[in-house]
């Protein structure tokens, strides 16, 4: 079996990869790199000049080819090669009329439970999303801010015991309306200084997050390990990384409780089950990171099925309505919180035949960035 073609596929905000065999058998992927998903694109493009007429089962020496062929990475170029690592093994799925899971050890588990995004520009609409989310049938939900989702164009300014108190208070609403038997994913988006994740971290703690998302930015893991050596709540950091190297660093400083991996960003399942063999070997569990589209999702949840540090998964708002719902012929199957694990071969989805006409390309925005009422950068 040789590959024929490698075609990059640009739909509402996301990019896929198709790439098709002399067998006829056809892998899906998506690249994670939704900030500059043109230049993933161009990295496809030339990663497929290499992989045309080569045989689609050697999925590990092509990882290893495509990664070490340049001195040069980044989140563009990890992207390109995740997106093409799950069609790979989609493709070698499909060969061998198995799923993934199967290939990649067999499954651990029948379902994968997941948390429900909650978004709101106002403390009400976020209260209601985590009653809706419950209402739903979810056990947990994520996405959650304890500041607001508020627009980029709005000057941010608070003093600090005003923010701090702020985010605590909104916290405690959040425990109030969840109560005992939903699980708080709190997420910070990379907002805050090491000495205020300390503060608000020690702050929320007797209401029982589940984790801490990114508390700072994730560049300085030293920095990391400060706020989790000085606060009693789980952090989970990891989107934001790359490769084995980078969370290997991570988690021998202690650094971080929950992994989360991106499939389409972290190298693939290839590279993911990797990550996730050191994190077991650590005792840290794997939240595997989602914002994407339906495809994300199925390699996911194929991740989600062979490892047993698995702990939750992120799932995106809108996978059953329009246009992601338009996307593939055979969506997963959501029940009470959690998602089924398919057992057709490959990943267990297929992209929709006319997928750019049912949903075109959207170009995602143009650069810029929240302000500080002083005129500075705001990270949100």
């Amino acid at each position: 079996m040789k590959i024929v073609s490698v075609e990059p596929i640009f739909a509402d905000r996301f990019l896929f990869v198709k790439i098709i065999t002399d067998k006829g058998i056809v892998g899906i992927g998506e690249s994670g790199a939704w900030g500059f998903l043109e230049a993933s694109a161009e990295a496809l493009v030339k990663f497929g000049e290499y992989l045309i007429g080569k045989d689609p089962l050697l999925i590990e020496h092509h990882w290893q080819t495509m990664y070490n062929t340049s001195n040069f990475r980044g989140a563009a170029i990890m992207g390109a090669i995740s997106a093409i690592d799950i069609a790979l093994w989609d493709i070698a799925g499909k060969n061998f009329q198995v799923p993934v899971y199967q290939l990649l050890g067999g499954k651990v588990r029948n379902k994968a439970r997941v948390y429900y995004h909650v978004y709101g520009n106002t403390r009400q609409k976020l209260l209601d999303g985590i009653k809706k989310a419950k209402d739903l049938g979810f056990t947990a939900v994520g996405h959650l801010t304890p500041f607001l989702d508020e627009d980029i164009s709005i000057p941010y300014y608070k003093s600090h015991v005003d923010k701090m108190r702020d985010a605590i208070d909104a916290v405690e609403k959040y425990r109030d309306v969840a109560g005992s038997n939903l699980d708080l994913c709190i997420e910070i988006h990379r907002r805050l200084s090491p000495a205020e994740a300390i503060v608000l971290g020690r702050g929320i703690e007797k209401f029982h997050p589940m984790f801490f998302e990114d508390p700072i930015l994730p560049d300085n893991f030293d920095s990391m390990a400060e706020v989790a050596s000085k606060i009693n709540i789980p952090i989970a950091t990891g989107e934001r990384i790359h490769t084995i190297f980078e969370f290997s660093m991570l988690l021998k400083r202690n650094a971080v409780q929950y992994i989360r991996p991106d499939v389409c960003l972290a190298g693939g399942l290839t590279h993911s089950k990797k990550i996730s063999s050191l994190a077991e070997a650590n005792y840290v569990n794997v939240v595997p990171h989602n914002p994407l589209s339906p495809v994300s999702t199925a390699a996911c949840v194929q991740l989600a099925a062979c490892i047993p540090n698995f702990s939750i998964q992120e799932y995106p708002i809108g996978e059953n309505v329009p246009p992601k719902s338009l996307m593939v012929k055979n969506p997963l199957i959501l029940q009470d919180g959690f998602l089924i694990i398919p057992d057709a071969p490959g990943i267990g989805i297929e992209l929709s035949d006319d997928i750019q006409k049912k949903c075109p390309p959207i170009k995602y925005g143009k650069i810029n960035t929240r302000r500080h009422l002083d005129g500075s950068v705001v990270i949100q």
